[in-house]
């Protein structure tokens, strides 16, 4: 059966349809893809049903689109990473603060990405993200590289897992956050992110940096 060839998802976003991503996200979030409907979002974006199916087809269309949306930009942030004038320690130690940062900052599309991947129902439309996390990989990769080019980090390195163990982290401190929020007497929500943004930031960099650099 020949694949229908798919429209080039377009860099830019009106305000319209902003609205209706960011509502997609927080249904989607809460009541899961197969759990929110057209009629959902239009209901809660407070718009016509048509609208939705005008700007981007389908739900799973939408489903892309949002996840485009909002990691679209993460490439070119890496790629500037790259070119500054950094030791590779600290590019890695920048890398993991915008990871961390993104991520808390962006929860919803994350629990998506999460369910979405373990159902495996939607592997076509997720494909452009995989994709992304490829390019993701081959960045972190040149940081490693160049690191261990200049004697600083170690050659035994498994580089595909340091991805894993910088958001494994930060997933399991998030899913225990009542936990957490208890422990370490985090009784606001400023207070749970700038704990995030500082210390957990921190213990992550210095748990990569234990990974990557030769004991001495």
């Amino acid at each position: 059966m020949p694949i229908k060839k798919r429209t080039p998802l377009k860099s830019n976003f009106n305000d319209k349809q902003i609205q209706i991503l960011e509502v997609a996200e927080t249904l989607f979030a809460e009541k899961g893809f197969d759990g929110t409907s057209i009629r959902d979002i239009a209901k809660e974006a407070k718009i016509n049903i048509a609208m939705v199916s005008y700007y981007f087809g389908s739900k799973e269309r939408l489903l892309e689109s949002l996840i485009f949306y909002r990691t679209s930009d993460l490439k070119n942030q890496l790629d500037n990473l790259l070119q500054e004038d950094l030791e590779p320690i600290e590019k890695i130690n920048k890398l993991i603060e915008l990871y961390i940062n993104r991520i808390n900052c962006n929860r919803g599309i994350y629990r998506i990405l999460h369910f979405e991947f373990t159902s495996k129902k939607r592997d076509q439309n997720l494909l452009a993200f995989s994709e992304l996390k490829k390019g993701n990989l081959k960045s972190l990769e040149a940081i490693i590289e160049e690191g261990q080019k200049k004697g600083v980090f170690r050659k035994d390195v498994i580089i595909p897992l340091i991805t894993p163990t910088i958001l494994g982290t930060f997933f399991h401190f998030h899913m225990n956050k009542p936990f957490f929020e208890n422990l370490l007497n985090l009784k606001t929500e400023d207070l749970y992110n700038n704990y995030i943004k500082t210390n957990l930031t921190k213990h992550i960099q210095q748990t990569i940096k234990a990974l990557l650099i030769y004991e001495s």
